[in-house]
C-alpha cells in the first residue's frame, strides 16, 4: 500500500484552519516525521502513527518491520518511544494463526526496544494492514527537528536504500535470495542505537527515509532549514540488485508521486542515470535516519554507528533545494 501521494496531501493539509497552542512544539507543518507537545519543562511528549500493507510474506517479519516503521519517526527526533497501540485490518473470515503471528512479531520488535503495547484497534478489511501508534518522551529543548541543518553540516546516512524496489520485486518473483534477505534485515533494523548517538552528538536536524524516498524526505528537510542540501548519488548505500530490478521496470507508483512532490526544486548532474535518479526516488519501508551533523563529529559517529555512510553536505540556500552529482 503506497502513500497518498505527498503532493495531494500537502495541498489538502495547507487548507485545514490555523491551530494555537503554546504547548505544540512541532506540528504538521514542517513535515516532521512526529508530533511534539510539551507536558513541563523538562518533559514533552512525541507521538506518530504508522500503518501499511504487508511487505513480508512471513506474518512475524511483516509484525516486524511495522514496529520498526513506526518507531522510526520517534527515533529521528532524538525520543525515547515507551507505548503502542497496535492497528490492524483484517478480514473476518482470514487465517487467525497469521494474525497472532503478526502481532507476535510486532510485539516482539516494539519490547526489544523498551516499549510496551498497551491496546489497540481493529477492523474487519478485506485487506490486510497493520501497524502502530507510537508513544515517547523527549526534552523539549533537544528536539531533534527536520528543520535545523546548517551550512557546513554533513548529511549521513544509517541504513542503504532499495526496499521498495526488492518488495515489487518480490511481489513478481523477481528478486534474488540475496535481495530479499538484505532487505528484510534492513527493515527489521531498529534506529534506536543511531538516534541515541546522534543525540549524544549533538545532530542539528533529522529525518527518516519512508515513503517519499531519500529524495523526497532530504527535500522536505532542505526546504523546513531553507538550505541547498549536496547529495553524492554514487556515494548512497545500496541493496544488493537494486539499479538492476529498477531497469527490469520493479517500480512502485511512489516514483512517479515522489517525482512530482519535489518538482524543480532538485538538479541532477548529466552523470546521475534515469536509473540512479529512480533508486533516489524509491520508497522506502523503515528506512534510515538521514542526519545532518557538524562535520567535526562524522567519525565519531560513523565509528559509532557501523553501515553509515556521509552522503553528501549542506550549505546555505541556492538556486535548488538538493543538487545531486
Amino acid at each position: 500500500m503506497a502513500k497518498l501521494a505527498p503532493s495531494d496531501l500537502a495541498q489538502v493539509l495547507s487548507k485545514l484552519p490555523a491551530q494555537f497552542n503554546e504547548n505544540v512544539i512541532v506540528g504538521f507543518e514542517t513535515s516532521d516525521d512526529a508530533g511534539v507537545f510539551r507536558l513541563s519543562a523538562d518533559i514533552a511528549l512525541v507521538q506518530t502513527l504508522d500503518f501499511f500493507t504487508p511487505v513480508a510474506d512471513d506474518p512475524f517479519v511483516y509484525g516486524q518491520v511495522a514496529a520498526i516503521n513506526s518507531l522510526n519517526d520517534v527515533f529521528a527526533m532524538g525520543g525515547t518511544p515507551l507505548s503502542a497501540l497496535s492497528i490492524v485490518c483484517y478480514p473476518q473470515k482470514g487465517d487467525w494463526d497469521v494474525l497472532g503471528e503478526i502481532l507476535a512479531g510486532g510485539q516482539q520488535a516494539m519490547n526489544a526496544d523498551g516499549v510496551v503495547v498497551i491496546g489497540g484497534h481493529s477492523v474487519d478489511d478485506a485487506e490486510m494492514k497493520f501497524g502502530y501508534a507510537v508513544t515517547g518522551i523527549v526534552h523539549p529543548d533537544r528536539v531533534i527537528r527536520n528543520a535545523s541543518a546548517k551550512p557546513g553540516d554533513a548529511l549521513i546516512l544509517t541504513k542503504p536504500i532499495g526496499t521498495g524496489a526488492i518488495n515489487t520485486a518480490i511481489k513478481y518473483g523477481k528478486a534474488s535470495g540475496e535481495s530479499e534477505a538484505a532487505a528484510i534485515a534492513a527493515m527489521t533494523t531498529s534506529a534506536s542505537a543511531a538516534s541515541r548517538a546522534m543525540v549524544a552528538f549533538k545532530a542539528n536536524s533529522c529525518t527518516d527515509i519512508t515513503g517519499f524516498g531519500l529524495l523526497g524526505h532530504a527535500f522536505e528537510m532542505a526546504k523546513a532549514s531553507n538550505v541547498t542540501f549536496h547529495l553524492n548519488a554514487t556515494a548512497v548505500p545500496m541493496l544488493p540488485n537494486v539499479l538492476e530490478l529498477i531497469e527490469m521496470g520493479m517500480l512502485t507508483r511512489g516514483d512517479k508521486n515522489n517525482r512530482a512532490y519535489v518538482g524543480d526544486t532538485i538538479t541532477f548532474a548529466g552523470t546521475v542515470t534515469a536509473t540512479m535518479q529512480s533508486a533516489l526516488f524509491d520508497p522506502q519501508t523503515a528506512g534510515g535516519l538521514l542526519i545532518s551533523l557538524a562535520e567535526d563529529r562524522v567519525d565519531e559517529f560513523l565509528t559509532t554507528v557501523p553501515g553509515s555512510t556521509v552522503i553528501g553536505h549542506v550549505t546555505g540556500r541556492g538556486d535548488s533545494l538538493i543538487s545531486v552529482t
